[in-house]
């Protein structure tokens, strides 16, 4: 509570930064694989994409939350306590990435049917068993991340809030992405001769669901997580799977592929920021009490923006320091992608103007959302830890999108055009 804007400055732009060059990497991927037969052929992948990378933000980031506060109130002081922590969290993150990724499939399929009145039953199975398979992997490993994460942090002296969101979000984007299209791939070649291999890949995962979930029931932290954390998690898959939709019908049109390389980046950046603010804000206030029962922060259901960016508040203190990095975190990673020579977009002035824009008005509504969201949800008696970044990233991954898709629309629209750059 006594950090100062330096302080939180300086804790969250190392992290920050390896975060945002993981973003980077992801889009240079996908990049590369929009091009690969299965985006091609499958085009419903695309509407996956952001639906399963919205998951460091459903599972990964809300994990770290939960754990980043149970470290700095005690409850993860004993090896003991340590130990039911780790295994009751990590079974609970299994149990919702399988049912998530199935259900993203389900979605993935609808959006995809609905425009074209096209169905495949086996794209349909195909999506399913490499959004659960994608899903339950990215998902082992990086809550086995993030863990080992949050107990260095500790023993270092760091707030695990500044630091915990971002490196699983550095990884998170690239691990996804690149084990949605290695698995789609893969599966795409095998239905040429094994029709039979995918729904064999999507029965395994969906069989291991009971021994997850008698584990995480045993732990009465993650208990009551297990029977009321589905609603946000679900909520903002289907709010991802609508970004996905805008990202799908824009990258089809190849006057449009420039938009892959920058979705991964702007999402990220946008998710990571946000869920570094409610999780400090979530601490803040489980540091005065439980939901509900602190008084001295009583919520607030309509924050102005002056409250929210301006007043000497820890939180607004912070947030202004997040805001503040949108600009030169963003050139940083464009040039990088500029230098490696990715995409399919000249970084002309005008198309710098137009990315820049969208960036800071994404961030801007996400940080205010953020303190109103985690405020009104500590008001409900709800804890903010496990259902407001859900909500949070999933609208940066809906909001990011639809504010590129439009940027790019536009500079089309006015003569900046030059999709075959990088090619």
């Amino acid at each position: 509570l006594k950090e100062t804007s330096f302080s939180i400055g300086l804790q969250v732009l190392f992290p920050f930064l390896l975060a945002g060059f993981g973003t980077v990497a992801a889009g240079m991927v996908l990049d590369i694989v929009q091009h690969w037969d299965v985006f091609k052929y499958v085009t419903e992948v695309f509407i996956l994409v952001p639906a399963l990378l919205g998951l460091k933000g459903n599972l990964e980031m809300t994990l770290a939350s939960r754990l980043s506060t149970a470290a700095n109130i005690g409850q993860m002081d004993t090896p003991k306590e340590l130990w039911k922590m780790i295994t009751g969290n990590m079974a609970l993150i299994q149990v919702q990435a399988t049912v998530v990724g199935f259900l993203a499939s389900i979605a993935a399929v609808v959006f995809g049917w609905i425009p074209d009145g096209h169905f495949s039953i086996d794209h349909a199975v195909l999506l399913c068993a490499s959004s659960v398979a994608t899903a339950f992997i990215a998902s082992l490993v990086l809550g086995m991340i993030m863990i080992g994460v949050i107990i260095g942090s500790r023993k270092m002296g760091i707030n695990p809030d500044n630091v915990a969101t971002p490196i699983a979000a550095s990884l998170g984007d690239l691990i996804t992405l690149a084990l949605l299209s290695g698995i789609s791939w893969g599966l795409y070649k095998e239905l040429e001769s094994k029709v039979y291999v995918n729904p064999l890949v999507c029965a395994f995962f969906v069989a291991l669901l009971p021994i997850w979930i008698i584990i995480a029931k045993r732990n009465a932290a993650t208990r009551e997580v297990l029977y009321s954390g589905w609603e946000p998690v679900i909520i903002a898959m289907a709010i991802s799977s609508v970004g996905g939709l805008i990202l799908d019908r824009t990258v089809s049109d190849p006057n449009f592929a420039g938009m892959a390389v920058f979705t991964p980046v702007i999402n990220g950046v946008g998710g990571n920021l946000v869920a570094v603010q409610a999780s400090r804000i979530s601490t803040y206030l489980h540091m005065s009490g439980m939901p509900g029962e602190s008084p001295e922060t009583a919520p607030r259901r309509c924050p102005s923006p002056c409250s929210t960016f301006f007043s000497s508040d820890v939180n607004s203190r912070s947030a202004r320091v997040l805001f503040l990095l949108v600009v030169p975190g963003h050139l940083v990673f464009l040039y990088t992608i500029s230098s490696m020579q990715g995409g399919h977009t000249t970084l002309t002035l005008i198309f710098i103007v137009f990315y820049m824009t969208a960036a800071l008005l994404q961030v801007l509504l996400l940080l205010y959302i953020a303190d109103w969201m985690v405020h009104w949800m500590w008001s409900r008696d709800l804890d903010p830890d496990n259902f407001s970044i859900p909500y949070l990233t999933a609208l940066g991954d809906l909001i990011g999108t639809g504010l590129l898709a439009l940027s790019f629309h536009i500079l089309w629209l006015i003569g900046d055009r030059d999709s075959d750059v990088g090619d």
